[in-house]
């Protein structure tokens, strides 16, 4: 059994996408639709860049996305059935989920483009730049990640964001607090422990307003029952149900993304591979650190299209 699961922010590279672009039409209108629908040419800058306006949240956001999209549309036009013939889950990494739902047919593309046009705005607006960080805490499980944090709180926000994997979790909060926590993580065993290059603390409560702006835009959006069972970050549970979708998403801004937990909750209902569709390979290499049993498989160009093509 197959899941397929999209990627977060940090996937995104300049150039992503394109050779799916330049060997299938269908691809190339994903892109035109997502640039129709923002009002700006977000697939040039993909193309083109530069750099250091691809990597703004709120244009990584939408263009990792995009990518995702394109992958699915491919792969349903080249087999000749829905994403839902192909396998039977789908998840995602923070804005990923956003990626999953419209794979999955519960949101519009257009939408799902604005929505996370939008995000990416409202959490970058959320904090000041400076003042949060964020940090990756590695050789330490969760529970004593969990305790760095608590630690190094001082009375300010620091709290664990991601739990990516066995070893591999992502702190988030107040400047110097994660910087804190960096130090002390350091006495505490953690292999390594570094402060990462992001521009906002996402994944805690300094992203409150950025919940607000979220519940307030999805409030206005139409979603669909998914034609897929969806894993979600927040509960590391199945949802389906629209109204708990969106309930979850807003949840989600300042949530814990419970990686490890979701994979192993599609390993337990049954599922063997896990199909990451979209830009990089940080999914499906982190499938095997969850469970030694689980296949990953990365499917972003044409050839690993051709490629997966061939196991259906």
């Amino acid at each position: 059994m197959r899941a397929f699961v999209f990627p977060g922010q940090g996937s995104q590279a300049i150039g992503m996408g394109q050779e799916l672009a330049a060997a299938f039409p269908v691809a190339r209108e994903v892109f035109e639709e997502v640039d129709d629908a923002l009002g700006q040419s977000l697939s040039a800058l993909m193309r083109d860049g530069p750099e250091d306006q691809l990597i703004l949240t709120e244009n990584a956001q939408p263009a990792l996305m995009a990518v995702s999209i394109a992958v699915v549309r491919v792969l349903e036009a080249e087999a000749g059935k829905p994403l839902s013939d192909m396998g039977a889950f789908v998840a995602g990494h923070s804005l990923g989920e956003y990626s999953a739902l419209c794979g999955a047919r519960a949101l519009p593309l257009a939408a799902t483009a604005k929505l996370l046009k939008l995000r990416g705005q409202a959490m970058q607006k959320a904090v000041p730049v400076g003042e949060g960080a964020m940090a990756a805490i590695l050789g330490l499980d969760l529970a004593d990640a969990e305790a760095v944090a608590a630690e190094a709180a001082q009375g300010e926000i620091c709290t664990a964001a991601n739990d990516n994997a066995p070893g591999q979790v992502v702190i988030s909060g107040a400047k110097a607090a994660v910087e804190r926590a960096v130090e002390i993580a350091k006495t505490k065993g953690a292999k390594r422990a570094m402060l990462l290059p992001v521009s906002a603390p996402f994944h805690c409560d300094l992203m409150a307003p950025a919940a607000d702006a979220m519940a307030a835009a999805l409030a206005e959006t139409d979603i669909l029952p998914p034609s897929m069972a969806l894993v979600a970050n927040v509960t590391a549970q199945v949802v389906t149900d629209p109204a708990a979708i969106r309930t979850q998403l807003v949840e989600q801004v300042c949530g814990r993304v419970r990686w490890r937990e979701c994979v192993l909750t599609m390993k337990g209902e049954g599922v063997e591979t896990l199909v990451e569709v979209g830009a990089g390979k940080v999914l499906s290499g982190l499938a095997r650190r969850i469970d030694r049993e689980l296949t990953g498989v990365a499917v972003n160009g044409p050839g690993e299209v051709e490629s997966f093509l061939k196991t259906l």
